[in-house]
Parts: structure tokens; C-alpha cells; sequence
């Protein structure tokens, strides 16, 4: 396909936007969070243990078992210190907005691939409404 040979317009401009998004200094700000985490093993292996724990009481309350007050209460004060080391939470927010801007890219192209032009606002409104409310077939 000639719109993604790499000397192509298209990749051409996704070269830029790719460009643009490495140069851009909240996105540098947001890796260096993520850098920081990864470098800090106690941080790492705190989120670690809160994401297993999560999943755990998740497939226990999926199988129609009962959390006790104590589980409850033991989750609760990890992840609560969890989201007071610093360094974890600028992660999980960096996380969420990266994702976040991802998401966003990745809409708006698929609208623009779905239309053939670029997306005005109002696309982007009408997207929004669209699965949520059941009336594009698409959920």
C-alpha cells in the first residue's frame, strides 16, 4: 500500500506528529515520571503488590465470594499508601495521560479513516454520544 511506503505523505506527516509529540515538553515531563518509577524497585513492587491484590479481590467478588471487612480494609490502607508515595502516583498519572493522549490520537484518526475528511468538533461531540447511547450498532 503506497500511503504507508515510508517516503509516503502520510507517514511523512506521522513522522511529524510523532516528532512533535517527542519534542513536546509536557510529554518529556510526563516520561521522566514514568523513568523515576521504573528506577525506584520499592515503588515498583508496592504498585505491584496493590495491582495483584486488586485483581485477586476482583476475581474472588467474580466468583460470587464475599470479601471480609479485614481484606477490605487491608486493600484499602495499601493503596492508600500506594497513592501517598510520590513517585507511584506521578507514575499512575503520567500513565493516565499518556493513555489518555493516545486515545485521543487514535480517535480522531479513526474518525478522519471513518469520514474521508478531517473530523470538525461536532464529529468528535456526536463519537462521543454514539456508543454510549447504543444508536450506532456499534456496542
Amino acid at each position: 500500500m503506497t500511503m504507508l511506503a515510508d517516503d509516503s505523505l502520510v507517514m511523512g506527516k506521522t513522522k511529524e506528529l510523532c516528532a512533535a509529540i517527542a519534542d513536546d515538553p509536557e510529554y518529556r515531563s510526563l516520561m521522566e515520571k514514568v523513568e523515576r518509577f521504573m528506577e525506584d524497585d520499592s515503588a515498583k513492587l508496592q504498585f505491584q503488590s496493590v495491582q495483584e491484590r486488586s485483581q485477586e479481590l476482583g476475581q474472588k467478588q467474580q466468583s460470587g465470594l464475599e470479601l471480609s471487612v479485614g481484606e477490605v480494609e487491608d486493600f484499602e490502607a495499601a493503596r492508600e499508601a500506594l497513592m501517598s508515595n510520590t513517585v507511584a502516583r506521578e507514575f499512575m498519572d503520567a500513565q493516565q495521560s499518556l493513555q489518555s493522549v493516545q486515545s485521543a490520537i487514535g480517535k480522531y484518526v479513526g474518525i478522519t479513516l471513518e469520514l474521508g475528511r478531517v473530523p470538525a468538533e461536532e464529529d468528535l461531540a456526536d463519537q462521543e454520544g454514539c456508543c454510549n447511547e447504543g444508536g450506532c450498532g456499534c456496542g
